[in-house]
């Protein structure tokens, strides 16, 4: 009886600090901004962003381990700050919109013939001899980021802009390798009622893909702001109703780069790993149109019963899929290291992903606060 009054109650309070997806919406929107370009490492832009967050975790009211939220370190990264033009058989093109430059590549300022080499791959010549660039044709144009560099320059263009035979393009780009980009993960916690020693974590990545060149950036609203913005989300809540458990809330960066942050702090964690009861990483909170998807469901077959039982009584989502354990995102480096935890992100919706197009304005947030409630309620039960 005292559970089910626990949890009507938390219910109750949830609803009153998060009534709609205002903040939500206000997070969103403010990490998809310009200023911060991307989250990524042009101008800075995730630590701008880190700067916003840990303003942010300040005035929620989260507690430190140490003397501040950030934890330091970094790693190698290749950006494109400068100016970008690609013009192909006479046509200027739209970077993100017609073609990307992969991000491993070096400074090119050159024309090119083109030589058809197979039906989506053409080869360069400068008029003398082959030049280690190449042009391929992709259905869908999707960014990363690269801690390497290529000696091969490979431009992707859009396939469907692109019927015709190509002949000759023309290409200015400079890349800028930065050694050793100084980067940061934010921590904060709320301390338990009664087993402060102990911790339910939530995680997600708040860096995303940057830009390329001066005019073209990667806003990342679905991929992670969303994610982000529900972090906060709970920490407002568990601050006005702490758990009997303590709760911390873990901000990466570098995912984006090949799960650096993540990586890192599981490495030097600010709290031993041993006093994590669960960890559930959040990541592409945007959509739920199509339900969410659990990843470790099948290693912590407890815990994934539990959660979707709630769900079958609650009816919060559609469907409640199941993957096994898969190296796709921030939760990875602990469960290697034995601590239990999911990952899980919505499905349907948009499909905007490592794109120009995941932006705030188009992303519905179907199923925010449904998700919010449901998480909430898993935790009140493990």
């Amino acid at each position: 009886m005292k559970k089910i009054i626990f949890i009507l109650v938390s219910f109750f309070c949830f609803n009153l600090y998060c009534q709609d997806t205002t903040y939500a919406r206000q997070v969103i929107k403010k990490l998809t901004a310009k200023e911060f370009l991307g989250r990524g490492y042009v101008n800075d832009g995730v630590n701008k962003a880190a700067a916003y967050l840990s303003k942010e975790l300040k005035t929620i009211g989260l507690s430190k381990f140490g003397k501040t939220y950030s934890q330091n370190y970094a790693f190698s990264v290749n950006t494109f700050p400068g100016a970008m033009s690609v013009i192909l058989d006479g046509r200027t093109l739209v970077a993100g919109k017609h073609y990307l430059i992969y991000p491993s590549a070096k400074t090119i300022k050159a024309g090119f013939q083109l030589f058809k080499k197979d039906s989506v791959t053409y080869e360069a010549n400068d008029g003398r001899r082959p030049f280690p660039l190449e042009v391929k044709l992709k259905k869908k144009l999707t960014y990363t980021v690269e801690t390497e560099l290529s000696d091969i320059t490979t431009i992707e263009l859009l396939k469907d802009s692109f019927p015709n035979e190509l002949k000759t393009i023309d290409v200015i780009f400079e890349n800028k390798w930065v050694p050793s980009f100084k980067c940061q993960n934010l921590c904060g916690f709320i301390k338990g009622t009664q087993h402060a020693d102990s911790f339910i974590v939530f995680t997600a990545h708040y860096d995303h893909l940057g830009a390329m060149g001066k005019d073209t950036y990667f806003p990342g609203a679905n991929d992670n702001a969303s994610g982000v913005s529900v972090l906060l989300n709970l920490a407002k809540y568990y601050k006005t109703h702490p758990s009997k458990y303590s709760v911390a809330f873990i901000f990466f960066s570098g995912e984006e780069a090949g799960l650096l942050g993540s990586k890192y702090y599981s490495e030097h964690p600010v709290f031993p790993l041993s006093k994590i009861k669960f960890l559930t990483n959040l990541d592409l909170l945007g959509t739920g149109d199509d339900g969410i998807m659990v990843v470790n469901a099948t290693v912590f077959k407890e815990q994934f019963n539990t959660l979707n039982q709630i769900n079958n009584e609650r009816n919060y989502v559609k469907q409640i899929k199941q993957r096994g354990k898969a190296a796709n995102s921030d939760h990875y480096w602990f469960t290697e290291k034995g601590v239990p935890g999911f990952f899980i992100y919505t499905m349907g919706g948009i499909t905007a992903y490592h794109d120009i197009y995941d932006i705030e304005r188009t992303l519905p947030l179907s199923k925010y606060m449904e998700v919010c409630k449901l998480l909430i309620e898993f935790i009140s039960k493990i």
